[in-house]
């Protein structure tokens, strides 16, 4: 028995191994089974990327301990990821159901190619049962803690939830944000904020996540006291996201608003709403930077501060993803390399263009000379195969989706 005992947690070890070569596939696969039985969790990126966090996580954490200790039980402990996960769900109102159906699809999708790769491995009958028999137990039995785990933190969280006032206000700001019958006094007394006044809705978060704790209620209050001199309006909507309302008079200065964010925290991006009146414009704004955030998240390397005006047309063309992939390429043609060559040309152009085709100022803005700037106004039209002057608000919006939305935005 021992010796069989031993075969068994060597060819674990052997499959293991194997499947966490091709992890990120397998991960790929998870993800989007999840999205497909809670599409709660794509609908919004903080969730998407938490729940991403956390598949990688309850994955990796199994395997690895199939591989360094085969064929016994993994850690009693949730990672991080999935208590955050789980923190947000709660936070978001979101149901419990959406968090167990997840779990057990994500499994089943391990499971079965757990199973394909064992088969392929080994070539014992009787083996293989055995392998599948007892990685099929301790699977099971770790996704079974894990989610005990878990439903556990997400009770006492709704438990702090309701005791405290970050339930009221939470209330309150869902209620105005659902077009409720709530005047604006009352709603303004229980946030003690001025909902007759004007706002600019904020969404911040940190993309890719990461250790933020404090620094997105600081970034949100150096903005606030950039723009108004008065504290801003927050509710967390999550661990790792945060929305805001500054309570503003006059059109914000966005490059003092972009300084005072690279300052305070360099780590947090942020997205702004415009400025909008009274309750209806405290949900319309916040509404907007809901719709930029969406947009923007998946494009870790965009610019830290975005206003909505800046990115409103991205915004619209880009709701048709297949139509604007088609827009893009038919419009720039062989400019849509992704080789560092044509990025710097679609740099220049998009700056070119904003500037109303003066090559001086674009030179400027770019810290190059006039002369390289116009070298590569006429590289990009010999590959465009027209003057940008005949298609100049084509080409804008499309080096602007480009610029906006990076790789997502081209053929996959």
């Amino acid at each position: 028995m021992e010796s069989t005992a031993s075969d068994a947690a060597s060819l674990i070890k052997l499959v293991a191994g194997r499947l966490l070569d091709e992890v990120d596939a397998l991960l790929l696969d998870i993800d989007a089974a999840i999205f497909e039985v809670a599409p709660v969790l794509a609908e919004d990126p903080t969730l998407a990327a938490e729940s991403r966090a956390s598949s990688r996580a309850n994955v990796l954490r199994w395997l690895t301990a199939m591989q360094l200790r085969p064929g016994e039980p993994v850690s009693r402990d949730a990672p991080l990821e999935t208590l955050d996960l789980a923190r947000t769900l709660v936070r978001r109102g979101a149901e419990l159901d959406a968090l167990v159906q997840s779990y057990r699809r994500g499994q089943n999708v391990a499971w079965r190619r757990w199973m394909d790769l064992a088969a392929a491995t080994i070539p014992s009958r009787g083996d293989l049962v055995e392998v599948l028999q007892v990685s099929s137990a301790l699977m099971y039995e770790y996704v079974d803690r894990v989610l005990d785990t878990v439903i556990s933190r997400m009770q006492q969280e709704r438990q702090d939830l309701l005791s405290g006032a970050l339930a009221r206000r939470a209330e309150t700001i869902r209620l105005l944000l659902d077009g409720a019958p709530i005047s604006a006094e009352r709603a303004g007394r229980q946030l003690n904020y001025d909902l007759t006044g004007r706002h600019v809705a904020a969404v911040l978060w940190s993309d890719p996540p990461g250790e933020v704790h404090g620094m997105l209620e600081q970034a949100a209050g150096a903005l606030s006291t950039t723009a108004c001199s008065r504290p801003p309006l927050t509710l967390p909507a999550g661990t790792r996201t945060l929305w805001a309302w500054l309570p503003v008079r006059h059109e914000p200065d966005w490059r003092e608003l972009r300084d005072a964010m690279a300052h305070a925290a360099p780590r947090v991006r942020v997205v702004l709403g415009p400025l909008r009146d009274g309750i209806t414009g405290f949900r319309r704004s916040h509404v907007a930077a809901l719709a930029a955030q969406r947009l923007l998240a998946g494009t870790p390397d965009g610019d830290q501060l975005t206003a909505y005006h800046e990115i409103e047309a991205v915004a619209l063309v880009s709701q048709n993803e297949e139509r604007m992939t088609e827009f893009i390429t038919s419009t720039l043609g062989p400019l849509c390399g992704v080789d560092p060559g044509h990025l710097t040309l679609r740099a220049t152009l998009r700056v070119y263009l904003d500037e109303g085709g003066n090559a001086p100022r674009t030179a400027e803005r770019l810290h190059t000379h006039r002369n390289t700037v116009l070298h590569r106004v006429a590289r990009a039209e010999t590959l465009l195969g027209y003057r940008v002057t005949e298609r100049r608000l084509a080409v804008s919006l499309a080096l602007e989706l480009l610029h906006r939305l990076g790789s997502r935005a081209l053929p996959r």
